[in-house]
């Protein structure tokens, strides 16, 4: 790849786009220019708005909730992510609020601990660890986890990006990937035209919109609650249990969610839901029954029709794909910028991606 953006014949290039500017985007776009490539991230909105925006951030490579195709992609980005926030926190000069106290774990009616990957034994008993919780009597398992903020990651991510000499274009929606004799020579967006001999769709939940290819990506929308909590320390640990789950953040604030809804591109709250969440909140944790609701939010996660992200190349050349994150964007972010920047380099990756290829599925054109 070659150093820093030049023009050709008056017009500005760049060696790589990439499409979106969430954690995944942003994240290999960093990746990327550490390797010397000139780098223009485009994104249809405000960088790092979307679905990075509104997730709990739980670096969640445990348990039973996740596909198992997905586990060492898991388990090696959960290793990567104490040097992939400290140079982030390094690069921007903001903290991201990494958590290494972990989760606690409650079983679901009939589920034994022997199920739970990555199940422990609980380090002392539910009244020392959480003396808040209400729960005393429930079963439950810990798990050797870590959980970040995720709005300060990307924000992170972001200073970090342009700290590399990242270009970043925001509020304009691409439209197509531009071909010439079979290969890419850049995009176009709502507004304009960028060159670039290569393209990577990490548009999320939007990545198949964009022609040629219609990937089988869709919205599917999570709905989350934000409590400012009476002194801080009410809860230490994550709690995930079968009706919610709970994050704690060093600042005070504690999250509540999250719904799994197919609602189409609606990312409005519903009264309901966020009535539903408070309730089940308030009933793991009582002392959030004072607590004030900050906020309430829903995101758009990219799902795919098997639960999995589409990693690699095309068949076209010069167009890769990095999306269909799903529950695990900021979990995966690290793993995918390194595996993608491998990918995009010519190189075999470090991990096996071939589970997640673009193959698998039928794409008909965009």
């Amino acid at each position: 790849m070659s150093a820093p953006h030049g023009y050709n014949a008056g017009v500005k290039t760049w060696d790589v786009i990439v499409i979106g500017g969430g954690i995944i985007g942003l994240s290999l776009a960093r990746e990327l220019r550490k390797r010397r490539a000139s780098v223009l991230v485009v994104e249809r909105g405000e960088a790092g708005r979307e679905a990075s925006y509104a997730a709990g951030g739980m670096i969640a490579n445990c348990g039973d909730e996740g596909p198992a195709a997905l586990k060492p992609l898991a388990d090696a980005s959960a290793a990567m992510y104490p040097e992939f926030v400290h140079e982030l926190q390094d690069e921007s000069g903001m903290n991201v609020d990494l958590r290494e106290q972990g989760t606690l774990l409650f079983l679901a009616p009939g589920q034994r601990s022997s199920e739970i990957t990555g199940a422990q034994s609980l380090p002392g008993s539910l009244l020392a660890l959480e003396p808040e919780l209400a729960a005393k009597d429930r079963p439950a398992v810990f798990l050797a986890e870590r959980s970040v903020c995720p709005r300060a990651l990307v924000s992170a991510a972001l200073k970090a990006a342009r700290h590399h000499g990242v270009d970043v274009s925001q509020g304009e929606p691409v439209e197509a990937v531009n071909l010439s004799d079979g290969g890419v020579v850049g995009v176009t967006t709502s507004k304009t035209t960028f060159s670039a001999p290569k393209v990577v769709n990490c548009a999320g939940a939007w990545a198949g919109q964009i022609a040629p290819y219609a990937f089988p990506t869709r919205p599917v929308k999570g709905q989350m609650v934000c409590f400012g909590v009476p002194r801080k320390e009410v809860l230490r640990h994550v709690v995930r249990a079968p009706e919610i789950y709970l994050i704690p953040r060093s600042d005070g604030r504690l999250l509540g969610g999250a719904t799994v809804e197919e609602a189409g591109y609606d990312q409005r709250t519903v009264p309901e839901t966020i009535q539903r969440l408070q309730r089940a909140a308030v009933s793991l944790l009582p002392a959030l029954k004072d607590a004030h609701l900050l906020e309430a939010w829903a995101g758009l996660r990219p799902g795919t029709p098997d639960n999995l992200p589409i990693l690699g190349a095309t068949p076209t050349p010069g167009y890769f794909v990095a999306t269909g994150h799903f529950r695990d964007g900021i979990l995966l972010a690290p793993v995918t910028a390194r595996v993608m920047a491998q990918v995009v380099a010519g190189e075999k990756p470090d991990l096996d991606v071939a589970a997640f290829g673009f193959a698998r599925f039928s794409v008909r054109a965009a």
